[in-house]
């Protein structure tokens, strides 16, 4: 079976005064993702200018480990913990490489 990986960028932005419970939320989220199966890289990343906004730089060896990913359990629970810290729903875009 070929896989064809694909690389996400996942904004995350919290209320200005939640950035802190938001930060604490997302980095909890680095370790288990990680040991997922198809996970290649997933890195979080905080705009130096505006320390409320968040991203993720992931890379999954296929769509459908990705999207186990986002129906996983502790995928699933920061969520729901995060919607009175989000400002704006998530915006999770797929991407493949092109060259």
């Amino acid at each position: 079976m070929t896989f064809q990986p694909v690389r996400v960028v996942a904004r995350v932005v919290a209320h200005a005064d939640k950035a802190d419970e938001m930060r604490s939320l997302l980095l909890q989220l680095i370790e288990p993702t990680r040991r997922e199966p198809g996970c290649l890289f997933y890195d979080l990343f905080e705009s130096a200018d505006r320390p409320y906004e968040f991203v993720f730089v992931e890379e999954w060896r296929s769509a459908a480990e990705l999207d186990a990913h986002l129906q996983s359990a502790h995928i699933q629970a920061a969520l729901a913990a995060g919607e009175s810290l989000f400002a704006a729903p998530p915006d999770i875009q797929r991407y493949r490489r092109l060259a």
